[in-house]
């Protein structure tokens, strides 16, 4: 997607690590516009796959998840990464690990949202190593329900998630494919 990959060349900054600050329009801040393009444009990859529900991760995934939804008519739902009160005492929960935090995080699911027969579309900001994603998939598998794809804002290729997430079997689409980064340049996948 064009506008998403000319706004991370004008405001996306590289801080090492593998890590992409993108937080002025997707992670802090965010452009509303650039989501409504982006949902736009998921729902366009997506519209033949039958999704009932859309899933996500807290907090970054939440933006281009609604936006996604909004456009494909379906509902959607995040994982936290703390249980709230109002949440049932029995719930659909694993761990993954999170490169940005550096630490493992719970993701929690209420089993009132997300139950057998449903049709699952994962939408979230980032696809790198794909373990965050992985996590989604074993919420949705414990839930007893079907992925039909996963959706990203940004993938960085080098990072090797769509790998992953292909092995499994699931079909795959991302908005900026990123095959290198560093202080100097951002390099987009062109295949």
């Amino acid at each position: 997607m064009k506008l998403l990959e000319q706004r991370i060349l004008k405001d996306g900054q590289y801080i090492g690590n593998g890590i992409l600050k993108v937080d002025g329009f997707v992670n802090h801040q965010v452009d509303p516009y650039l989501m409504n393009e982006a949902g736009k444009e998921f729902a366009k990859l997506f519209m033949n796959f039958s999704a009932s529900k859309i899933l996500t991760a807290e907090i970054s995934g939440i933006a281009p998840a609604v936006s996604a939804g909004l456009h494909l008519g379906i509902p959607v739902v995040f994982a936290r990464k703390h249980k709230p009160i109002t949440m049932p005492d029995q719930v659909l929960l694993t761990l993954s690990p999170s490169h940005t935090k550096g630490r493992t995080v719970e993701l929690i699911v209420s089993p009132e949202y997300l139950g057998p027969g449903e049709r699952v579309l994962i939408i979230d900001d980032f696809l790198a190593t794909g373990k965050t994603i992985e996590g989604l998939i074993k919420l949705a598998q414990i839930a007893g329900a079907e992925i039909v794809g996963v959706g990203a804002l940004i993938e960085k290729t080098f990072e090797e998630g769509r790998e992953r997430l292909e092995g499994m079997g699931i079909h795959v689409e991302s908005l900026a494919r990123i095959e290198s980064m560093s202080e100097e340049e951002i390099i987009f996948h062109r295949p």
